[in-house]
């Protein structure tokens, strides 16, 4: 009888992990098959050819992409539009969250202020005055354009509101019998604590601000102030480029197609993040999670 438990659950466990194997394939072949795509030549991309292993290998869309001066003044540009962009999100959440969180007896007008941000969140001016409005405070074609507009994500500060009110009163309580005023409150007890939600709100921020191409493309009318995911956007092979160009210039022009140049951008600006959400995803679910309980 053991022994057919113990049988039963090896089995049980080797199906557990072959799903999970399977899973994960499946999660990883379409990156798989664009990085094979963006080292294989045009030719055997556009004969479908490319699968899950290089054809032709060669990496002009990489050295397209990245010879451009225009590619790097956009990573500037995105790179300061994440840390410009990103500290006014977290303050102004902080900053908003923490008396929101607080009973209607500390903080009066709580429930209007709710109501507030909950109509943003169900509605929207549109594209149009929301453009206007923009235009109106001569920002268009500066990088306060980018930032302003989504200053204060209502999404965030309802995750990190619910968190903070989730903090145990009797931290608070002590500290104010000890003196500790409203700010310092939050400085040295709620942010210290608050460490798994605010992780997962810089993250939502970080990718927020890095992936966003359409505000680029609608505010920003110099080439030479796009950010990256909107250059990127824009950057395909046309016949005007064909032209006037070397022999050795079209040979290279050869090995690219819109296709493997497409699979080379999206791997590009990936990067960055790939390189920070290992730091942050163990907070992530603990900090949605949290924040997810109450109001």
């Amino acid at each position: 009888m053991v022994q057919s438990q113990t049988l039963g659950s090896k089995m049980m466990n080797a199906l557990i992990i072959a799903v999970l194997v399977i899973i994960a394939f499946l999660s990883l072949a379409p990156m798989l098959n664009t990085i094979m795509i963006s080292i294989s030549s045009s030719a055997a991309v556009n004969a479908r050819e490319v699968n899950f292993w290089p054809v032709d290998v060669n990496f002009s869309s990489y050295e397209k992409i990245l010879n451009d001066v225009k590619f790097w003044r956009a990573f500037k540009i995105s790179v300061e539009r994440v840390v410009l962009g990103g500290g006014i999100n977290m303050l102004l959440t902080v900053l908003m969250a923490y008396p929101l969180s607080r009973s209607t007896m500390q903080f009066k007008s709580r429930n209007v202020y709710m109501w507030i941000i909950i109509f943003t969140m169900l509605f929207s001016g549109g594209i149009v005055p929301w453009y206007m409005v923009i235009s109106k405070l001569n920002l268009i074609n500066t990088l306060w354009a980018l930032v302003l507009p989504g200053a204060v994500p209502v999404f965030n500060v309802i995750l990190l509101m619910n968190f903070f009110k989730g903090i145990p009163k009797e931290l608070e309580e002590a500290a104010f019998m000890d003196g500790a005023g409203p700010l310092k409150i939050l400085l040295n007890i709620f942010l210290p604590v608050s460490l798994p939600s605010l992780a997962t709100i810089t993250l939502f921020v970080i990718v927020g601000h890095w992936n966003n191409f359409f505000d680029g493309i609608v505010l920003i009318n110099d080439s030479s102030k796009i950010p990256l995911q909107t250059y990127l956007q824009q950057l395909n092979l046309t016949r005007d480029q064909m032209q006037n160009l070397t022999v050795e210039q079209l040979q290279q022009f050869n090995k690219i197609s819109n296709t493997t140049l497409n699979s080379a951008k999206i791997l590009v600006s990936m990067i960055p993040i790939m390189m920070i959400y290992p730091f942050l995803q163990r907070y992530l679910i603990h900090g949605i999670v949290l924040g997810s309980v109450k109001e």
